[in-house]
């Protein structure tokens, strides 16, 4: 969560005008995170976001006015760890029998 300054962002459309907001939105699509806040918080703008990995895990997401003189709005959330707990399963591999000569013949055996 933080003031991020990308008020040309459109979050719906994942568009943005300046180059400098497009790369911020396209770490935020390679590390597979979700922004969670839909209102807007500063003049009319979007600058304070919720970023999550997991959709689900952060709700009830409420403006709080603003705190003393600032121009940004206060921001409350939940952060859901029991919803979270109930749908996540975790899968690991099991690399002990693996053949690690093979996979690193391989790639030499492709044309």
């Amino acid at each position: 969560m933080g003031d991020f300054n990308h008020p040309d962002i459109c979050w719906r459309d994942s568009a943005a005008e300046h180059k400098q907001s497009r790369k911020f939105l396209e770490c935020v699509d390679d590390n597979f995170l979700l922004q969670v806040m839909e209102e807007l918080t500063r003049r009319g703008a979007m600058l304070d976001l919720i970023l999550t990995n997991k959709e689900g895990l952060v709700g009830d997401v409420k403006l709080k006015g603003s705190l003393g003189c600032s121009d940004h709005e206060m921001v409350e959330f939940r952060i859901l760890r029991a919803a979270r707990r109930a749908h996540s399963k975790l899968t690991t591999l099991d690399f002990r029998g693996a053949d690690f000569g093979l996979f690193r013949d391989l790639p030499g055996s492709v044309p």
